[in-house]
């Protein structure tokens, strides 16, 4: 039987070190796993730990963020494929390993998505210590799930994401959509996405430009319409537009927005809907003059 309480004190980062080294020995690999688990657990024990004959504990060593690149070395060569997944999403991990594992084809089943998915590579291609290289490689892999990893990276090269911008694969294109890294131009092109995930990404990234957020505003679906109305960059001419929006949640968010206008803001306090109009009173009472003017 677990003790539920013995693995509570192992995850407890205020557990004396002299009690995690007796409850990193312990018989049960879920207090050992635990112990793996503590922001607080020392160096030493993790390099113990490291060699559990438990993948599970392994796996959890790789995932500390208290682990040292000697342990993620070492674990990066393990047997098991959760444990060198859980070394290429780690951001201690060093260039040299994150390149090795890139190359490894080790599969899971997402029954979310009922497709196999390659935990390394993907993780591997989301790490920001990835080299450019081995993310622009695995940005032209052939399942989408490394693509849209790759594209996430937030150090991938523009000309990653430029070419990406046409990916086949729509999750891809989100995930362009969503990178800080993409220009305006990029924003631009998908901004006319024929796949509303897409033109939502666009409309909530923060460096989309005015124009393309303001051919969002028209957008059919309610949500995009939110997102740029929750969007900073959003000019007053497309806040005012949206204020009058059919759907109380997109006025909502434009009452929220820190570059509504005053007068827009003002004229949200008196909406017909409570939520809208409590929304715009709070934003004025916490800042009587808008900024957005």
């Amino acid at each position: 039987m677990r003790d539920w309480d013995k693995e509570k004190r192992a995850e407890d980062p205020d557990t004396d070190g002299e009690e995690l080294v007796r409850l990193a020995r312990d018989w049960d690999w879920h207090v050992r796993r635990g112990v793996a688990m503590n922001p607080a657990a020392p160096l030493d024990i993790l390099e113990a730990l490291a060699g559990d004959r438990v993948a599970w504990v392994r796996e959890a060593v790789a995932a500390s963020p208290r682990a040292d690149r000697e342990i993620l070395d070492i674990l990066s060569e393990d047997g098991d494929g959760f444990v060198r997944a859980a070394v290429a999403n780690n951001l201690n991990t060093s260039p040299k390993v994150l390149e090795a594992l890139a190359d490894d084809e080790t599969m899971d089943f997402d029954y979310s998505l009922s497709k196999n998915r390659y935990i390394v590579m993907e993780a591997a291609a989301k790490n920001p210590n990835a080299p450019a290289e081995v993310v622009r490689t695995l940005s032209e892999h052939a399942e989408e799930g490394v693509r849209s990893a790759a594209v996430s990276n937030p150090n991938v090269p523009k000309d990653v994401l430029s070419r990406r911008k046409t990916d086949l694969s729509w999750s891809v294109r989100r995930g362009v959509a969503r990178s800080p890294a993409s220009t305006t131009d990029i924003l631009d092109h998908l901004a006319a996405d024929r796949i509303q995930d897409v033109r939502a990404a666009v409309a909530s990234n923060p460096k989309t430009p005015a124009s393309a957020l303001a051919s969002l505003a028209a957008d059919r679906d309610v949500e995009i319409r939110a997102a740029v109305a929750s969007n900073p960059g959003a000019d007053a001419e497309t806040l005012a537009l949206l204020s009058r929006d059919w759907a109380w949640k997109v006025r909502e968010t434009v009452a929220k927005n820190p570059s509504a206008p005053e007068g827009v803001v003002r004229a949200l306090a008196g909406d017909s809907d409570q939520s809208v109009g409590k929304a715009a009173r709070g934003r004025l009472a916490k800042d009587p003059q808008p900024s957005g003017l």
